[in-house]
């Protein structure tokens, strides 16, 4: 990795707000670009008001985005993106920002037109496939923007795009222990749904759970905050928990996970070669969801079930046949990490560090 600084302190915003999606990849790109000065763009209340200031100065703007039909709603939300670019513009001139990167979403709308208004290099990375609204209508603003997803760019004629992978956390890289009492014989299923958790699939995996456990599988359910079960099902080797900070951990001792669609989450598969049930969430914009999970199920490294038409008993059974043929998950899980790339952050920080050096050379 090659990461060529200009000058002592060269600045860099970061837009990157809301969910893990957006949120991780940005973390671990600014973890590659150790000679830069980073500040970060973000939204109150959200996950970047927790992680963020540790590390980074972080700026707050209120942006929304733009949903359903054209109406007095529409207005103000186009007022706010008004707004917002003002606010950023004025945030890159007083702080002598040399560019900008954002990983999608709301924030990244007033950070692209702002950053393209002064002349700066502006980076944009897209982890879905599908991408999503303001991906679509900015990246012409944008100088590069690098896709999670080869089929990504056909979404984008009008902007510069390249397929670099989508970046993942360090821990997900290097082998982690685990503190959870999983015995070492026991095939294990790890069932995610996301950070808030997903009611119908908890229900589901609940009805399911008692004919793993009696095969002799150990279950790890994160069933999220907002939409925990009340009921529990006692059982030794049926773990649930709220949250758990070690998911590199889990999905690398995982036999299978069983998992919503979110790119972030399928990233993280797909590094830590794990092979799985795919379950979209069925009210994803756009369908996201699925296109992201049709990806790994047309690599035949996972499995795609929609939501409305999977049953308790037929996925208690898939589960089962997956379990006692370890050859295809073996070959599942070599076809999932060949979609795959490890050093996605390091080829996106150098993308970010020789353009803006090739831009203040030119200035």
């Amino acid at each position: 990795m090659k990461i060529l600084v200009s000058k002592a302190a060269t600045k860099l915003l970061i837009a990157a707000s809301g969910t893990g999606g957006h949120v991780f990849p940005a973390i671990a790109v600014a973890q590659k670009l150790s000679g830069y000065q980073i500040e970060w763009l973000g939204v109150p209340d959200r996950l970047e008001s927790k992680l963020v200031p540790k590390e980074y100065p972080l700026h707050l703007i209120r942006v929304g985005g733009f949903q359903g039909k054209l109406g007095l709603g529409t207005l103000k939300t186009f007022g706010g993106l008004i707004k917002g670019i003002f606010q950023v513009r004025t945030l890159l001139k007083q702080g002598r920002f040399d560019a900008v990167f954002s990983t999608g979403g709301y924030i990244s709308a007033p950070a692209i037109l702002a950053g393209y208004s002064l002349g700066l290099p502006v980076f944009l990375h897209e982890s879905n496939a599908i991408p999503g609204k303001v991906t679509r209508w900015l990246s012409p603003f944008c100088t590069k923007v690098a896709v999670g997803f080869v089929a990504t760019s056909k979404y984008l004629n009008r902007a510069q795009t390249i397929y670099l992978g989508t970046p993942c956390r360090q821990q997900f890289l290097t082998p982690q222990p685990l503190n959870l009492p999983i015995p070492a014989d026991s095939p294990l299923i790890v069932v995610v749904g996301g950070s808030q958790g997903a009611v119908a699939l908890n229900q589901m995996i609940r009805e399911c759970v008692d004919t793993w456990l009696d095969a002799g599988a150990t279950v790890v359910h994160i069933v999220g905050g907002a939409n925990a079960p009340t009921e529990k099902i006692e059982h030794p080797q049926y773990i649930v928990l709220p949250f758990y900070d070690n998911m590199a951990g889990l999905f690398q001792r995982a036999d299978l996970a069983i998992s919503r669609a979110g790119a972030a989450t399928l990233n993280e598969l797909m590094i830590t070669r794990t092979p799985s049930i795919l379950i979209p969430y069925p009210y994803a914009a756009e369908d996201h969801q699925y296109y992201n999970a049709n990806v790994l199920a047309a690599a035949h490294g996972a499995l795609l079930f929609r939501q409305e038409s999977l049953t308790a008993q037929f996925l208690a059974v898939e589960v089962l046949n997956l379990l006692q043929n370890p050859q295809r998950l073996k070959t599942m899980a070599s076809n999932t990490s060949s979609l795959g790339v490890i050093n996605s952050a390091d080829l996106l920080a150098d993308l970010i560090g020789e353009s803006v050096n090739t831009h203040l050379a030119s200035v």
